[in-house]
């Protein structure tokens, strides 16, 4: 095969991973959210390490999770339902302005040294509560970025490479900003970049889509997508799959605050390359799904990561530094 051939065949894959980014919408989004979920993941590391720093309780770095999840159990069904009706694009500025005033006032609590732990518990919960439109609303929001049908399997990939990439990124950075100027200033960081996706948004040029004016009222909307999605096996099967994995597996990535100072004798940098590590192999998941052409074999794949998840997971357990 001739160096051009090689030239044309990469150039038709890289083609194929980044064709989502032929719409102008999609490229303002993936830059403005990218800018901003590395200050998400900074205010993350910096919120549990602070929690652990202020408390030594590994119960407490659990509860002010529950906080931020409790609302969305409850609360994202309803809110999927209002993403369908609402504007979508309105719906993530303001949640995404909402958020920066949560991480400015944390910024503020910690940097005046008057932070508590109910401080961070309430602010928590006032975050599940924001992102409990905002996920669903951003999950929507795709389809009207992305015109064609036969793009949207790649752009939720390269959603889903974004939000690793930022992951590989975002607690490196952290671990950094915790030990030389301390949990404060990550959250004053994390505020600033919600600016990212906020200009992002606003600079969008988004065709008003018809909105159907006769829908069922929401009890009924619920009470369908509910009948669907337990209705269709695979759907069924892959929720079912998620929330085993979200209650036995995920709760290791609450204990990294434990696991770095405690078993490894480390700092908040120590934390920040244990979250990178995490982030590399997401990244690396999300390239690969990015390069498909489509779903067929996943029902595969699926099973033998969530094995290799598992198996890795038992070994993590095993760390130790004598």
């Amino acid at each position: 095969m001739s160096i051009n051939q090689y030239d044309m065949n990469g150039s038709k894959g890289i083609r194929l991973v980044i064709r989502a980014f032929q719409y102008r919408n999609y490229r303002l989004f993936f830059a403005g959210q990218f800018v901003t979920l590395i200050g998400t993941w900074i205010q993350q590391i910096a919120m549990s390490w602070l929690v652990y720093r202020l408390t030594n309780s590994a119960f407490l770095l659990g509860l002010v999770s529950f906080s931020g999840q409790l609302p969305s159990v409850f609360l994202s069904p309803i809110t999927g339902v209002f993403a369908d009706r609402w504007n979508r694009r309105k719906i993530l500025i303001f949640t995404q302005s909402c958020a920066m005033l949560q991480a400015i006032t944390l910024s503020i609590l910690v940097l005046t040294d008057v932070i508590a732990i109910w401080h961070i518990i309430s602010l928590g919960f006032i975050m599940g509560i924001i992102f409990s439109f905002d996920g669903p609303a951003r999950q929507s929001f795709v389809i009207e970025m992305v015109e064609e049908k036969a793009h949207l399997g790649n752009a939720i990939a390269l959603n889903s490479f974004m939000f690793n990439g930022s992951r590989l990124i975002g607690p490196s950075i952290g671990g950094i900003l915790i030990s030389a100027v301390g949990e404060g200033y990550c959250f004053l960081v994390n505020g600033i970049t919600y600016l990212g996706v906020i200009s992002a948004l606003l600079a969008m040029k988004i065709t008003p889509k018809h909105s159907n004016t006769h829908k069922a009222n929401i009890i009924q909307e619920l009470k369908e997508g509910f009948n669907y999605t337990f209705s269709i096996p695979p759907i069924r099967s892959i929720l079912l799959l998620l929330g085993l994995i979200s209650l036995m597996a995920m709760p290791y990535f609450l204990l990294m605050p434990v696991v770095a100072r405690d078993v490894l004798h480390g700092g908040p940098h120590t934390m920040g390359f244990l979250m990178t590590s995490v982030g590399t192999g997401a990244l690396i998941g999300a390239v690969y799904l990015a390069s498909r052409g489509g779903i067929k074999g996943l029902e595969t794949v699926i099973p033998i990561a969530t094995t290799i998840f598992g198996v890795g997971l038992i070994g993590f357990s095993f760390s130790r530094i004598t």
